[in-house]
């Protein structure tokens, strides 16, 4: 069976509480900015005149030799030298509350719904483990590149089938967060997700 675009008085009746005015866009915004500088490493480093492993003696005597005078050869204006304002280890972290991360999560399902870009199946199941089956699964489904697919549970043959398929995505209902609301081209749902969903929003 293909999937069914979600309308909005279709989600009303799901009881997915949705956003239909412009509040929660700087709260999705935070919550995305948030969620990518949480994946920085942060692991950036470079090395001061203090740390460059080299001799302290002066290069050459103060006077005499018609040259600019230096002090030692871990100057910052030397090749080899030390870094000036370097970047050093550092958390990119930011922090956010519960209710901007559960506004932005409804902005955005809110958003993708009313723009016509999440459709809803029964379930998804696949006869055999096989990218394939995987594929036809998807295609029967939509056209569109990039998919996240919402389910509230997924059984093992299901992810093997899909793990070699990059452009799609597995989540689950509790799981699935507001950045990757944002970026596929379609949503699918399966109807035991989307209760899961409107717990999600509703609560």
């Amino acid at each position: 069976m293909s999937a069914t675009v979600l309308t909005v008085a279709a989600a009303k009746e799901a009881k997915l509480n949705l956003i239909e005015n412009g509040r929660g866009t700087q709260a999705m915004h935070d919550a995305v900015v948030a969620m990518r500088a949480a994946r920085r490493s942060g692991s950036a480093n470079t090395k001061s005149k203090a740390d460059v492993n080299l001799s302290g003696a002066k290069p050459w005597r103060q006077k005499g030799t018609g040259r600019a005078r230096a002090g030692y050869k871990s100057s910052p204006v030397w090749r080899g030298g030390g870094v000036v304002f370097g970047p050093k280890p550092r958390d990119y972290t930011k922090k956010i509350s519960k209710t901007t991360r559960r506004l932005a999560f409804q902005k955005a399902l809110s958003e993708r719904i009313s723009a016509g870009d999440v459709m809803t199946v029964d379930a998804f199941t696949v006869k055999e483990a096989k990218t394939k089956s995987f594929l036809s699964l998807v295609k029967g489904h939509t056209d569109a590149k990039k998919v996240l697919l919402i389910s509230d549970s997924f059984d093992e043959n299901f992810y093997r089938s899909a793990r070699n398929v990059k452009p799609v995505l597995l989540a689950t209902a509790t799981d699935v967060n507001t950045e990757q609301l944002l970026a596929f081209d379609k949503i699918i749902v399966t109807d035991g997700a989307l209760a899961k969903l409107a717990a999600r929003i509703n609560s």
